[in-house]
């Protein structure tokens, strides 16, 4: 069965840290491009970082470019997102997904994604 959890998610302080995993069961995460969304509530779901299969080409929103970085651990099947700096408007439900797509390749649009976690909500207050 395919399954992408993710975790980490938080309350938070302005200025501080997160990491957030995503762990995959039932397939190999390494053949997939992995992106992390978020939507806030009467928000549409957006693109925020995401990393290739291959050679982990990695591209992220403007918005946190400078603060999150995406990395992924093949060993352990999981990819992490790790968000410094954060801000009151990172505040969201954080997903992650897989996407088989194109070698070495990966977009921060939702419609190749195939599969999906569940979400992890992260709050940035003070």
């Amino acid at each position: 069965q395919v399954q992408l959890v993710e975790s980490g998610g938080g309350l938070v302080q302005p200025g501080g840290s997160l990491r957030l995993s995503c762990a995959a069961s039932g397939f190999t995460l390494e053949n997939y491009a992995i992106g992390w969304f978020r939507q806030a509530p009467g928000m549409e779901r957006e693109g925020v970082s995401c990393i290739s299969n291959r050679n982990g080409r990695t591209d992220h929103a403007d918005s946190v470019k400078g603060r999150f970085t995406i990395s992924r651990d093949n060993a352990k099947n999981t990819v992490y997102l790790q968000m410094n700096n954060l801000k009151p408007e990172d505040t969201a439900a954080y997903y992650c997904a897989a996407d088989r797509g194109l070698p070495g390749f990966c977009t921060l649009s939702i419609q190749p994604y195939n599969y999906w976690g569940q979400g992890t909500q992260v709050t940035v207050s003070s």
